[in-house]
């Protein structure tokens, strides 16, 4: 008798975006004498609003599947949503990224943007409320690399009851949730008077889980 027991491991980064290249993507850096490829995907929502996603693609990948990567390709994308932080402007910034790991075949004209994370809250929740009556509440998730001994830092918004319930849990508590990945344009004032047109990219949570509280062991969620 087989006693030995199946253990699935669940990916803590996951996602799949496909939609229209903006643009030609362009070979950017090297890493081990291997180039990456930097460019943009169009994914519109269900609104009459879109998503302009930057994502980053290997040069293995971009031969293996024969990718012309031109400006209103059709493609779509599995991966993971990564951060680096890079100097502009003599400031470090939170740069995101989605790395493209597998690409799929674009069967249809469907838009795809989905995502679930698995991470840890790493700065106390900021809870609001809009003019408009809405609550808000941003979390920023720590999320680690299964590969690299290193992690990604995600913005992640929740809505409604979802921000009720994430508002009080403490830095440290580990959660899982899923959601779509959405970029967000914003005015940044330099200086009084003077406005920098900026886009923040960020993870809209349709669900949340919570799998381990901070020094405890109890779960719970809200979709």
């Amino acid at each position: 008798m087989n006693n030995l027991t199946t253990v699935i491991s669940i990916p803590n980064n996951k996602g799949k975006i496909k939609g229209i290249l903006l643009e030609k993507a362009e070979a950017q850096y090297k890493i081990e004498d291997e180039s990456f490829y930097e460019g943009k995907l169009v994914i519109e929502r269900l609104s009459d609003a879109s998503d302009i996603l930057p994502f980053t693609i290997s040069e293995k990948l971009v031969k293996a599947y024969n990718l012309s990567l031109e400006g209103g390709d059709k493609v779509c994308f599995v991966g993971e949503l990564r951060s680096y932080n890079k100097m502009i402007d003599g400031k470090s910034r939170l740069i995101l990224s989605f790395f493209v790991k597998e690409v799929l075949e674009s069967e249809n004209d469907e838009y795809l943007n989905e995502l679930s994370l698995v991470g840890y809250i790493c700065k106390e929740p900021v809870f609001r409320t809009t003019p408009f009556n809405r609550q808000i509440c941003d979390v920023l998730l720590a999320v680690n690399r299964a590969s690299f001994n290193k992690s990604d830092y995600i913005p992640c918004i929740l809505w409604g009851r979802n921000a009720k319930f994430v508002q009080n849990q403490k830095i440290g508590t580990k959660v899982s949730l899923s959601g779509r990945i959405q970029s967000r344009p914003y005015k940044k004032e330099l200086k009084e008077g003077i406005f920098e047109e900026r886009v923040a990219y960020e993870v809209s949570c349709q669900k949340i889980e919570i799998i381990e509280k901070e020094n405890s062991d109890s779960s719970e969620g809200l979709a």
